[in-house]
């Protein structure tokens, strides 16, 4: 009855958000009404009406036989988890954020330290409910009528419709993670070090779980291992006065609960939360452990970009302007240490985040090959620019670059391409076939307008 009941909520939900989208007048562009995002494309509010997607926040159903959950687009990660993780599962790759919504890692991509196996999180993804931009609702499998649109979503953020609702795979865990930090003094043996343990799916004649690394400098790069443990002597918690990523460096061997590791990144936005002090140990103590999360932060420097007081700031100190460089990229392994000395030349921001992923089958708008191991780079913050360079200096730099090694790069934050060059990376002829089916009125954005001229 409880099933039942769940269901007749998602199909009413459904039913208002038709409502709401036919409200729209014709020619209207149609946005989504978000409390939260985890996008760095800044931009005004828009004045035009927002569909209300509030009521697709729910986990619909968890099936422990079959590995799998039901759930609507608009869940969070963290929802996710905690519904799944007293059945002794989880989802094959959840991304670092809380308030990642499972939705949008599936239109705009989401990676974490189970993706040396297990891919980005769309592939996990069994059948999508997709309100398309002209008003209809598909249902999108792998093999159905509408499998162009399920193989299309993947990185088109939002540009060919809304997931109200999906069916992924699940995965089942054990209570705890062992970590193990291994270090390397220099990018070459680091990223052979990823090669090997992310290919071979051991470390030390045996599997392993997780990988990722952190780069604290072109002489000390480090690549955590993490495998599922029934026990554990002693467990560390980094969602209070402890830090994660400094305790990289300073322990070999490390345990958390299986919650704890899949958080661990966003108690401090990674290393982010430095700007606000809160790595400081009095005003760490004196910031509350629930307001210790990315989206806390994050609506803390959208404040700060409204208001441009740390702008200001800088101005009145006579500093430099600063620029906002916050990417993540992906380069083939054999071109990680290349990336990496051009990024400390160039841009000099650490620590750098490190995630090995390959993907199973071709997604045309985000067309990494199929079973070639990528590295993740992950950089996050600001950097001054140098006297007489553009407000996007290193941003350009590091575009072209990954460009040049042969890599690609996450649509969130700022991109700077010419059409022709966006739509030679993003498979513009494929993106142009599915706006031609799926929203023939262009009623939602284009991907280059919304991701790169930022409309």
């Amino acid at each position: 009855m409880a099933e039942l009941a769940v269901k007749d909520d998602h199909h009413r939900a459904v039913e208002a958000l038709l409502t709401s989208y036919r409200a729209i007048p014709p020619g209207t562009p149609i946005r989504l009404a978000k409390r939260t995002s985890n996008l760095f494309r800044f931009r005004e509010p828009s004045a035009a009406p927002g569909l209300d997607v509030s009521g697709f926040d729910r986990v619909l159903s968890v099936d422990p036989e079959s590995r799998t959950a039901d759930v609507q687009g608009m869940t969070t990660y963290e929802d996710l988890v905690d519904a799944t993780l007293p059945h002794g599962l989880m989802p094959l790759v959840v991304p670092q954020l809380k308030t990642i919504t499972l939705g949008g890692a599936v239109t705009g991509l989401g990676i974490e330290s189970s993706s040396f196996r297990n891919g980005l999180p769309h592939e996990s993804v069994l059948e999508m409910e997709v309100m398309t931009g002209d008003g209809e609702i598909v249902t999108a499998t792998r093999d159905n009528e509408h499998r162009d649109l399920f193989y299309g979503f993947p990185n088109s953020y939002g540009t060919l419709g809304y997931t109200l609702r999906l069916k992924i795979e699940l995965q089942p865990v054990k209570p705890y993670v062992h970590l193990r930090h291994l270090r390397f003094g220099d990018p070459a043996s680091c990223a052979t070090a990823l090669k090997e343990i992310a290919g071979s799916g051991t470390y030390d004649g045996a599997p392993i779980d997780f990988v990722d690394g952190t780069v604290f400098s072109p002489a000390e790069l480090y690549v955590t291992v993490g495998t599922f443990a029934e026990t554990a002597p002693k467990v560390s918690y980094y969602g209070g006065q402890e830090i994660y990523y400094r305790s990289i460096q300073r322990l070999r061997e490390d345990h958390l609960t299986v919650r704890d590791y899949l958080w661990r990144w966003d108690t401090d936005w990674f290393w982010c939360s430095r700007p606000f002090g809160v790595q400081h140990p009095l005003v760490r103590r004196l910031w509350p452990d629930q307001a210790k999360r990315s989206d806390v932060y994050r609506r803390l420097v959208a404040f700060d970009k409204r208001v441009q007081f740390s702008a200001r700031l800088d101005r009145w100190r006579g500093r430099p302007p600063r620029e906002d460089v916050i990417q993540d990229i992906e380069v083939p392994v054999e071109r990680l240490p290349e990336f990496l000395e051009f990024f400390d030349a160039e841009v000099g921001m650490r620590p750098v985040w490190l995630c090995p992923a390959t993907v199973r089958e071709r997604w045309p708008l985000y067309p990494l090959q199929p079973g070639e191991l990528y590295v993740n780079a992950g950089f996050w913050g600001t950097v001054p620019l140098p006297t007489g360079q553009i407000p996007d200096h290193h941003n350009r730099l590091i575009e072209r670059k990954v460009a040049a090694l042969k890599g690609h790069k996450s649509l969130y934050s700022t991109a700077f391409y010419t059409r022709q060059d966006f739509w030679r990376h993003y498979d513009g002829e494929t993106y142009r076939r599915l706006k031609e089916s799926y929203d023939p009125s262009s009623r939602l954005l284009d991907l280059y307008d919304k991701c790169v001229r930022g409309r």
